[in-house]
């Protein structure tokens, strides 16, 4: 039986003008109904950004080691048939080779001689097989050292979250949803709880076919709050008082005096501590509200990155007792959480984490994460500067700040994708012998023209036409509106003009 939930004993702490005042505000409900406008932030968006592709990288990198046999000394490749089949399981976001190809420093890919494999089918083309490289073997030994120096505190984690749930259960396919950002192994279930079982056991889930992790035992030393710890340890905090969460703002950002007096208010309210039921606080109210940002404010603590997705906190929210529609009490207080729209997906960040893009307190895995990040980039500047200014050469407009156009054209990147992925097929012309990209294919051009032996007579080049993007196309068809609005309105001013005195004609 797990420990019945714990009651909100923190009015007793309080002097009796301080309850006065905490009891009318329980009752009321005080925020201004003012728009709070959302203001960028680059610094945060980099580190949302930066991370881009590197959970199906870490997915991939974990198939192809524990493929290998434990007894082999080197590592032993994996054909590219039995990748592609996982795709979906491994997360990877377009074709298997195509994203295997935009990280040569980690995967090396190998093709079996077509004249060696010749005599057991000519017809089809040897398949290639995919192996890790010594520096992405090296970071991932590192990464399970540093993993077993913090198993207790992994452990820990995980058991605070689950003491903050109502019935001190969680569904498993949650647990196995923010795996990566609580920093547990991929395969959590048989690698770490084992090692703890009077902390967690695996019991069916009521009424359902899925299985929840439970809370053996209740460690009440742990339930003390991120913001709780800080004050403790700086002085003078007693249960039940007020505490203010750190407020950081964005460049440019400003509140109005109205919103900015309600948050002083609200600052000074007493301090809930999120272990604590919020069940009896009135709904709809301002500690109620203060109740749900310190357990919003906690679960980010937790997480090794102190950010995660907006929909797994929708989704952990539903389990932890907070009320529908919380989601509005992020976007009321950006002082405390960033929204990034970055990657296709809003992901919450806690602000106070992060000085610019860059962890305050690095947990020992992201050090890891940040490593493999530098893996995944590593000598792929120089090339992505290249494409940039043959871009630059076709069409001189900047399109960097419309991000509209940038999400439409991607969008259509990725059906063309699908549409490649449909009907893509082992063959001889197939991507495994040519480029994926056209500006691929522009420099294979050149290289060959250059690559041409000294005695071969220079066929004159014939340009091939330049194939505009559809952002290009969209704004060289608005550029050219506008030239012909401005010579309409010439035309309209001129004949405006005609007869009018040289001092009270219209100037264009």
């Amino acid at each position: 039986m797990p420990p019945p939930a714990l009651s909100t004993g923190h009015h007793r702490h309080l002097s009796f003008p301080h309850l006065q005042r905490c009891l009318s505000l329980m009752q009321s409900r005080t925020f201004i109904d003012a728009r709070i406008h959302w203001v960028r932030d680059r610094g945060l968006d980099h580190a949302v950004e930066k991370e881009k592709h590197l959970l199906p990288f870490h997915y991939l990198k974990d198939f192809l080691i524990h493929s290998f046999p434990s007894s082999s000394a080197t590592a032993s490749s994996v054909p590219l048939d039995a990748i592609s089949e996982r795709r979906q399981d491994l997360r990877l976001p377009f074709r298997a080779i195509r994203f295997i190809r935009l990280f040569p420093n980690a995967f090396i890919e190998e093709t079996p001689d077509h004249s060696a494999s010749s005599s057991s089918s000519s017809s089809s083309p040897p398949r290639p097989s995919i192996r890790p490289t010594d520096d992405l073997i090296l970071i991932h030994s590192e990464e399970l050292r540093a993993f077993e120096s913090s198993r207790d505190n992994a452990a820990d984690r995980l058991l605070r979250l689950l003491m903050l749930a109502p019935y001190r259960r969680l569904p498993l396919p949650l647990i196995d949803r923010l795996q990566w950002d609580l920093g547990l192994p991929c395969d959590f279930v048989r690698s770490l709880l084992p090692d703890f079982p009077d902390y967690f056991q695996i019991s069916p889930s009521s009424g359902r076919d899925n299985l929840d992790i439970e809370l053996v035992c209740y460690r009440k030393d742990l339930a003390v709050s991120a913001m709780e710890d800080y004050a403790m340890r700086t002085g003078g905090y007693k249960k039940g008082a007020s505490l203010a969460f750190p407020l950081h703002f964005s460049r440019g950002f400003e509140l109005e005096k109205k919103v900015r007096k309600w948050l002083d208010e609200w600052q000074k309210l007493p301090y809930v501590s999120p272990y604590e039921s919020g069940s009896n606080l009135p709904p709809k109210s301002d500690i109620a509200e203060k109740w749900i940002v310190g357990v919003l404010h906690e679960v980010l603590n937790m997480l090794i990155g102190k950010k995660t997705e907006m929909e797994n906190l929708v989704l952990l929210g539903q389990h932890l007792g907070l009320p529908a529609g919380f989601r509005k009490v992020i976007a009321h207080h950006p002082g405390i959480f960033y929204i990034s729209n970055k990657l296709r997906t809003q992901t919450v960040v806690l602000r106070e984490a992060y000085r610019r893009d860059l962890l305050i307190v690095k947990h020992p895995m992201m050090g890891i994460r940040y490593r493999y990040i530098h893996l995944m980039h590593k000598n792929r500047n120089s090339s992505g500067k290249k494409k940039k200014g043959r871009s630059s050469r076709r069409v001189a407009l900047s399109v960097e700040d419309d991000e509209d156009h940038e999400a439409e054209a991607e969008g259509m990147e990725e059906e063309r994708e699908e549409e490649d992925d449909a009907d893509y097929k082992f063959s001889e012309s197939s991507d495994f012998e040519s480029e994926d990209e056209e500006s691929d294919d522009d420099d294979d051009r050149v290289r060959d023209v250059n690559l041409s032996p000294p005695t071969q007579e220079i066929q004159p080049r014939i340009p091939s036409p330049i194939r505009a993007s559809p952002i290009e196309r969209r704004l060289l068809t608005s550029k050219i509106r506008r030239n012909e609005m401005h010579k309409v309105g010439k035309r309209n001013s001129a004949g405006a003009n005609w007869g009018v005195p040289p001092k009270s004609r219209i100037s264009v």
